[in-house]
């Protein structure tokens, strides 16, 4: 590689500088080496917020795929597709969704996430392959620091093609693929600690995005009740009662009104909690929540307004 080439990279991809600020990190005391680090950790929830307004946009695109029955797909490389995994994986048992809803693709697949494969994100090929059957209404969301990753590249330009909205969370600002995606979040992290070692701050900008994007799809699309989450799945003992604990919290009513109501319920939180704060029946509250779209707010809407109609 030329020295031309070098140095286009650095400008394109800020995470690659050397950080003056800790040039001498290898000179300090543990103590002061975990300070500097610790340091730029700090510049990290500065940076996310203020991407912020991108951010929704790309929420927005998100809540529309999966109401139109459609999906969202993340795509990373590295640390990058790790986080992708780690972030649509925990929504599964979270928000009880169905899997195939936010799907993520690591480039390498399950051996990468074991063990680092770094010649594999240069596969554009494998990227455009694995997003071909992405189409309108779909969102594919991109994942790469600097803003340039091939098989990132591939698959945003094949789900693009094929009519998906695309997304791609960088920590470059100035990132060659922004500019052919609907929504760029750019996180401008800047330098890392150690220059180049983007699992740092800029991965954990990335999981910050994803976490923040994933959870914010999943609140509007009612999976909570206030900040609650109200669409887990109750798979152990530590969950089953967490159910109680989320349905006292949310009414007020003791642990004993809880359970007798959550077992009347045959276990659904959300039927549950409709019956608690309306004071309906199983039944009531079911067929409320059908028509709500499964909202629990706009069930207990509809249930109030049914009930003042028959007054």
């Amino acid at each position: 590689m030329t020295d031309s080439e070098l140095e286009a990279i650095k400008v394109a991809a800020p995470t690659e500088r050397a950080n003056p600020r800790t040039f001498d990190i290898d000179l300090r005391s543990t103590l002061d080496m975990l300070k500097l680090i610790n340091d730029e950790d700090r510049l990290i929830a500065p940076a996310v917020r203020a991407v912020l307004p991108e951010l929704a946009k790309a929420v927005d695109l998100g809540v529309g795929a999966l109401l139109a029955g459609r999906s969202i797909h993340y795509f990373g490389a590295g640390s990058s597709g790790r986080i992708a995994v780690l972030d649509a994986a925990e929504l599964v048992p979270t928000y009880t969704i169905d899997p195939q809803q936010v799907v993520a693709h690591h480039a390498g697949g399950v051996a990468a996430f074991e063990q680092a494969m770094e010649n594999v994100e240069d596969d554009e090929a494998t990227g455009a392959a694995e997003a071909l059957g992405l189409g309108e209404g779909d969102l594919a969301i991109g994942l790469s620091a600097s803003g340039r990753t091939p098989y990132v590249a591939g698959a945003l330009r094949a789900a693009n093609a094929g009519g998906a909205a695309t997304v791609l969370v960088s920590s470059n600002p100035l990132a060659p693929l922004g500019e052919r995606v609907d929504v760029h979040v750019a996180v401008d992290t800047g330098p890392e600690a150690i220059a180049g070692s983007t699992r740092m701050k800029a991965g954990t900008a990335q999981k910050i995005v994803l976490n923040t994007f994933s959870t914010a799809v999943m609140i509007r699309l009612g999976r909570t009740y206030s900040n609650l989450m109200i669409d887990m799945t109750a798979t152990n003992a530590k969950l089953r009662g967490r159910l109680l604990t989320i349905l006292e919290e949310a009414t007020g009513r003791t642990q004993a009104q809880c359970a007798e109501t959550l077992t009347a319920a045959e276990g659904d939180l959300k039927v549950a909690l409709v019956c608690l704060l309306a004071d309906a029946s199983a039944g009531q509250a079911r067929i409320a929540l059908q028509s709500a779209g499964g909202r629990v707010r706009a069930a207990l809407a509809e249930l109030s307004t049914s009930r003042k109609e028959a007054s």
